[in-house]
């Protein structure tokens, strides 16, 4: 897979670089054009449009990020473009007009999303200072801070006090540059919020942001050819998901064709599934009369009804409980620093991200530990019981799991053909119906035994794992 995200930064990096682009001398220079804005600006504030400002920091040699061409010019953000933030919310004020209102909830990057909008009381006053027109540049002050796009739109739109809006003071600015401007700051971790609890981008700290100023020709050069860039990269985009969402339906189709017996012949020197299963029960019965199980009670037998497809006539619908020995979990008390610290595994949900195989778990048992917990066997499969139900993996160590896992350890059974089963569609279909959706999703141990699966003679397990690990490794590929 292209890595988009990182193309699109190292785009923008060479731009406002100056290194995507010629520097022409018929541009002029950005020490001409600050002047220019600087006129204009005057102009502004004597016809009483916009308010004079104290004179903004001297920049500083050790503040300048990265070299830019020798005709741009180094400046601050508010030297560029007027400044405010829109109206906080206040149910009690119902003096003005009831209007609509944009917040940082409809502001994404490069686009707005205007379906549900709110509305409150503005002033003439306050429609004034939190309109926003087309051009104007909008900068989210909380939330994701930084994330920008600019109002394209015809007709005219409020804020609200957490966005701030940019407004150029002269048509010779290219505002498209400084959203990606902006872009390459959040992608690189020049923006970044402060204060204790909630982060935001404050009106200071907008005001002051160090930006290069680029001849305006030039600067639209440079929107353009990352506009440009940034289309292919968007088409790269769709394509990338159009195939992932692609190869997860494929290799859901495999798995499924895998455990209906589609994808591998019925050899009559395998027996039967029936022969297997009564192994099984009679392997089970060993370890209850030595006391290594307890006694369980029967499982129900399997119905018409709960039959979801055929299969081959040598293998057998069971329950999972009846392929090995499953249990649930535990966490040995956290108030026994004792337990913790050791060499012994103790898996947990998330460790199950690190693929079909695993064996590092995020936390230790010392011996102490090791002996107080349910302790498993290498080759037993890891089943997420609580929150993402049906995740699993297999534990190539021995180890014990916390109560947030169900565990099956196969008898006489392929674990990875199991773990393919269980990670089947059908399967974990099985496992939301039978979850109970409180707060959280959770299937109980019981419940989870009485999930069914189709079982093949175990050489037929073998022929499947590795027909699928061959298949799934060629579309990985």
């Amino acid at each position: 897979m292209i890595d988009t995200k990182a193309l699109r930064s190292k785009i923008l990096d060479a731009a406002v670089r100056g290194q995507l682009t010629q520097q022409l001398p018929e541009d002029g220079t950005a020490e001409e054009l600050y002047q220019q804005i600087q006129k204009e600006k005057q102009k502004l504030i004597e016809s009483g449009k916009i308010k004079k400002e104290k004179p903004l920091p001297e920049i500083k040699e050790e503040e300048i990020p990265f070299e830019i061409p020798e005709n741009w010019k180094w400046v601050r953000l508010g030297e560029l473009f007027q400044h405010n933030t829109g109206k906080a919310l206040n149910s009690s004020d119902k003096q003005g007009t009831l209007l609509e209102y944009i917040t940082t909830s409809n502001l994404y990057w490069d686009r707005f999303e205007l379906k549900e909008l709110k509305k409150m009381f503005f002033t003439e006053s306050e429609i004034d200072k939190c309109t926003v027109k087309k051009g104007d540049l909008l900068v989210c002050e909380g939330g994701d801070i930084g994330r920008s796009a600019i109002w394209s739109f015809d007709y005219e739109m409020r804020i609200q006090n957490h966005i701030h809006r940019l407004r150029k003071y002269s048509s010779f600015i290219c505002t498209e540059f400084y959203y990606y401007l902006l872009l390459f700051y959040k992608l690189t971790g020049r923006i970044n919020g402060i204060g204790i609890g909630l982060q935001g981008l404050s009106s200071n700290r907008v005001h002051s942001l160090i930006v290069p100023l680029v001849p305006f020709n030039e600067a639209v050069r440079i929107v353009e050819k990352v506009s440009q860039t940034f289309s292919v990269l968007d088409e790269i985009d769709k394509l990338q998901k159009w195939l992932v969402d692609n190869l997860v339906s494929l290799k859901s189709k495999l798995i499924n064709s895998a455990i209906q017996g589609k994808l591998t012949e019925q050899l009559p020197e395998d027996g039967t599934a029936e022969e297997l299963y009564q192994q099984i029960q009679k392997e089970k019965q060993k370890l209850i009369e030595a006391g290594k199980i307890k006694k369980e009670k029967p499982q129900p037998e399997i119905k018409e009804e709960e039959i979801p497809f055929k299969i081959p006539k040598n293998w057998k619908w069971v329950r999972l409980g009846s392929t090995g020995i499953t249990i649930t979990g535990g966490t040995p008390a956290k108030s026994h620093p004792e337990f913790y610290g050791g060499d012994y595994p103790f898996f947990k949900p998330s460790d199950l991200d690190a693929g079909r195989h695993i064996t590092v778990a995020s936390e230790y048992l010392t011996e102490e530990g090791k002996n107080v917990s349910r302790q498993l066997l290498k080759g037993s499969i890891l089943v997420c019981c609580i929150g993402s139900i049906g995740k699993c993996a297999i534990i190539d160590t021995e180890g014990t799991v916390n109560q947030q896992i169900n565990a099956l350890t196969p008898i006489l059974c392929n674990s990875d053909y199991l773990l393919y089963a269980i990670d089947s569609e059908f399967f974990n279909y099985q496992l939301n119906q039978e979850s109970r959706a409180t707060t959280v999703s959770i299937i109980n141990k019981s419940k989870f035994d009485n999930c069914i699966l189709p079982l093949p003679p175990l050489s037929e397990q073998r022929r499947i794992v590795e027909r699928l690990d061959e298949l799934l490794e060629f579309f990985s590929s």
